[in-house]
């Protein structure tokens, strides 16, 4: 059936050629856009205007026809007669999903809707597929992802989706530009991934002749910045983690980290909050937004969270106890959690708190005080050695964000890297490894920094879709 649709298509490109007509021409003389011309229809009546688009509708009347073209600004109605040149072949070989090219004069048909009459008429792109229709358009979730552009085509509210999608990576420039940060841009190839726990992709550079693995994170380079003398740097850039796909992860996606210099944990929440709300406010136009069947509601005060408090009120065990690995087992037993032989205490800890106890937060929150055997790349507090200087956003049940006060202090961060390249090589591939590099950089001296990193699993969360869903092509399986 699809070969005698092509067949069809192509015989009708064959005699528009035939006719004189080049199916694929350079360039158009549009004057003005679709919408342009629907909103300046009183201005513009009598007076000869260029649109151009893809046909969306045609209907014969006879000696007569109307259609809508559209383009990116919006849709416009054609009048066609037998004063239209080429009439005839505009009829016998013009169809729905070709680009054409329309000039004539505005009028307002009996029921009111603005329409250009056609004078004559231009191909600019003669289809040879066929175009889903509106009325049953594209239902398959699997289908639309892998043929996104089809997707972008039929539905107007996909195309607003990445458009809102822009605004969200703007607000973020915008806001930490105006607050006196330095963008910068680093290298996606890196000796050692680190600055998250993740499994990276790797892959060979030619021309050096050695192997490179692709970034998990940002953090690191952005950290050596401050150590050479900058205060305020962020980066908006693609991260690859060779992770599982869900509704909240992707293999390759992009996140914005952002680092200052002389600034502790408190200050350091004030200005995320900030962010986030203007965040919010920007993409969705208020400051409740739905996700799930939750309302998130993101102005007004925001709990802060204890992890050690909240992790012995759900789980039934003191961190600040010393707590062996065949306990964390036990409590993950009773809760029939899945876990794989080769986790450590911190492996098993973060299994808990994500599977118990992550999903019932809803609303808000900043969560501080983590163990730190979950973060090997905060300082610990000074309170507290069990602790670290951590905070995570958390809404909805989902991590949004995560910030440290940055370690500065090289010996420590030696000893915690030298801890998780043994968990390493127990079997954990997502354990970070030892960078000498970035150890030797801390050894010349880091000043006190507040570090904070998000990903658009914030717009995803935002949008209440997937974060799949507000990708435009997201990695898909073969067929």
């Amino acid at each position: 059936m699809l070969n005698e649709i092509k067949e069809v298509k192509i015989k009708k490109l064959e005699n528009l050629r035939k006719a004189g007509v080049d199916p694929y021409p350079e360039k158009t003389g549009r004057s003005i856009s679709s919408k342009e011309a629907v909103e300046k229809f009183e201005n513009l009546q009598g007076k000869e205007i260029t649109v151009a688009g893809r046909v969306k509708s045609l209907r014969p009347m006879g000696g007569s026809a109307f259609a809508h073209i559209e383009d990116e600004s919006g849709k416009i109605q054609l009048f066609f007669n037998r004063e239209a040149d080429n009439f005839e072949l505009f009829m016998n070989n013009i169809e729905i999903g070709d680009f054409i090219e329309i000039s004539g004069e505005l009028f307002a048909t009996k029921t009111g809707e603005k329409t250009l009459r056609v004078k004559n008429w231009k191909m600019l792109a003669k289809s040879l597929a066929p175009v889903p229709t509106e009325y049953y358009g594209m239902k398959n979730t699997e289908e639309i992802l892998r043929r996104r552009y089809l997707d972008l085509m039929m539905n107007s509210e996909t195309r607003e989706l990445f458009r809102k999608k822009n605004i969200f990576w703007q607000t973020i420039r915008n806001f930490l530009v105006k607050h006196g940060f330095l963008e910068v841009q680093t290298s996606v190839l890196e000796n050692i991934p680190g600055g998250a726990d993740a499994e990276p992709f790797s892959t060979h550079h030619n021309a050096l002749n050695r192997d490179y693995f692709m970034r998990i994170s940002l953090e690191l380079p952005l950290k050596r910045l401050l150590i050479g003398g900058y205060e305020k740097v962020f980066e908006i850039g693609r991260v690859f983690r060779n992770e599982g796909i869900d509704r909240e992860h992707l293999q390759e996606y992009d996140m914005a980290e952002l680092y200052l210099a002389y600034t502790g944990l408190k200050d350091g929440m004030k200005l995320i909050k900030k962010i986030f709300q203007e965040i919010v406010k920007k993409v969705a136009g208020k400051t409740e937004i739905t996700y799930g069947e939750n309302i998130i509601k993101w102005d007004g005060k925001w709990e802060t969270k204890d992890y050690f408090k909240i992790f012995k009120e759900r789980i039934g065990i003191d961190l600040g106890k010393n707590i062996s690995i065949e306990d964390l087992r036990k409590k993950a037993d009773e809760f029939n959690l899945e876990y794989k032989p080769e986790y450590g205490n911190g492996r098993m800890i973060d299994l808990l708190f994500k599977k118990i106890i992550r999903p019932k937060i809803i609303q808000p929150v900043f969560l501080v005080g983590h163990p730190i055997e979950v973060s090997p790349l905060a300082k610990r507090d000074p309170k507290n050695p069990k602790k670290v200087l951590r905070v995570q956003v958390i809404a909805g049940g989902t991590e949004l964000g995560n910030g440290f006060s940055e370690l500065n202090d090289p010996l420590d961060q030696r000893a915690r890297f030298e801890e998780q390249a043994k968990l390493r090589a127990a079997g954990d591939k997502e354990s970070q490894m030892l960078d000498e590099d970035y150890v030797e950089a801390l050894e010349y001296g880091m000043p006190p920094a507040f570090g904070f990193g998000f990903s658009e699993r914030l717009f995803a969360f935002i949008m209440n879709k997937s974060v799949r869903e507000t990708v435009i092509f997201p990695p898909m399986k073969e067929k």
